[in-house]
């Protein structure tokens, strides 16, 4: 679909004027279901413990809810890194934080270092200097998730890894004690459970779906949205496009072009918002590829 003439004749300001009121439209709108997410979510995964343990839930069905909860674990701290549960000095700041920082325990992600590499990557998205996601674009599908399992394997530099360098660019190394303390639970977790004779029980519940979680959420927040990561600019770095397994399989990253352009729009209205400005960013020469 094109772009309406009545809106290709409009300025840049009159086309940026619309959008805005567009956008104002779903800012400071408060994201109910990624709350109840974070804390559900967590729960279920914290609960596979016992149940798996006591035989109540075979290890292999385990395993499946385990891999679902740490690939689901990430966007409700995504909504806290923007801040959009809560801002700075809100009554409710303490509810954006605790999410932050509860709901990517399963992934081993510690929120202030996700927070402050996500940022940088917003600020610098496909810049192969700056951006610390640059890393898991790849030429296609498969090689992108190929790339991702290479990212975290010993002596790899890209990925979670580039994490350290970034946080000293911007000065922030303190925060890297954060994700040491994460890696020593984690690590120590894993140690004691396969030294009482549990190790089966440990990969299935926790170190395998880490990486097939992290490969889930790297190929959709990541690689999907900004392939093939060459534009730069707010208008050109990101896009939509149509995944075969819907939007909600998708992350809801079908639509990140709005994320991007507005970070403040919770990510279940970003949809409506797509919809309501597809015209405008068509006029202003965004990827709308499939959408």
């Amino acid at each position: 679909m094109n772009a309406p003439v009545s809106l290709k004749s409009l300025s840049e300001a009159d086309l940026m004027k619309l959008e805005r009121e567009i956008a104002r439209q779903h800012i400071d709108k408060f994201p109910y279901f990624a709350v109840a997410w974070a804390f559900a979510n967590l729960a279920v995964w914290l609960s596979l413990w016992p149940l798996v343990f006591t035989g109540v839930l075979p290890l292999w069905a385990g395993f499946l809810i385990a891999s679902f909860n740490v690939a689901a674990c990430y966007l409700p701290s995504h909504e806290a890194q923007h801040d959009i549960i809560a801002r700075p000095g809100t009554k409710l700041r303490w509810l954006n934080q605790l999410v932050g920082h509860l709901s990517t325990i399963p992934l081993v992600l510690p929120y202030r270092v996700a927070r402050l590499t996500h940022l940088e990557h917003h600020a610098h998205a496909n810049d192969p200097a700056l951006d610390p996601d640059h890393s898991t674009h790849a030429s296609g599908p498969l090689q992108a998730i190929w790339k991702s399992i290479q990212n975290r394997q010993p002596g790899a530099k890209g990925g979670e890894a580039s994490y350290g360098e970034t946080l000293q660019r911007i000065g922030r190394q303190e925060v890297m004690l954060d994700a040491a303390i994460y890696s020593l639970v984690f690590y120590g977790t894993l140690f004691g459970l396969a030294w009482s004779g549990h190790a089966i029980e440990a990969a299935l519940l926790w170190w395998l779906p880490r990486h097939v979680g992290m490969t889930y959420i790297q190929y959709y927040l990541s690689w999907a949205p900004h392939h093939p990561a060459t534009d730069k600019g707010r208008y050109r770095d990101t896009r939509s496009f149509r995944s075969i397994f819907g939007n909600i399989c998708s992350m809801g990253m079908q639509y990140h072009i709005v994320h991007h352009l507005h970070p403040r729009i919770p990510l279940y209205r970003t949809p409506k918002a797509y919809w309501q400005m597809r015209d405008i960013l068509e006029a202003r020469g965004c990827r709308l590829e499939g959408l």
